[in-house]
């Protein structure tokens, strides 16, 4: 009678922590002083109220670059050239409660701020 080796179990893996829920705000704007700004009163809001936070991480600028003709028809060597910039920032709130959230909707920030907010 042939016995045939016992095949060994795999080792369980130990199972990944639930990963806690986080707000994740992307802010844009093309001046980098309002952007600042707004970042901070962004930053004091979530402090006052103790969340923990991530940041504020500069992601790269986005810049949008045109050449146009200064003159038409003729004139093919006369060229203006024009550029957009696009600062942006990154923040994380990790585990943020109601009033958190709350708070942020309320918050009113100069116009040509954009905000993007995830859960994440």
């Amino acid at each position: 009678m042939a016995t045939t080796p016992a095949k060994k179990a795999a080792p369980k893996k130990a199972a990944a922590p639930a990963s806690e829920p986080k707000l994740r705000i992307r802010v844009r704007a093309y001046e980098h002083k309002i952007l600042d700004l707004s970042v901070k009163q962004i930053m004091d809001t979530a402090n006052r109220l103790d969340a923990k936070i991530v940041g504020p991480v500069p992601l790269p600028t986005e810049i949008k670059r045109w050449t146009v003709n200064r003159s038409t028809f003729v004139h093919k060597d006369a060229r203006e050239q024009f550029e957009m910039r696009i600062h942006k920032r990154l923040i994380d709130i990790l585990s943020p409660s109601a009033k958190v959230i709350e708070a942020l909707t309320n918050l009113n920030l100069p116009s040509g701020v954009t905000i993007d907010v995830k859960m994440v």
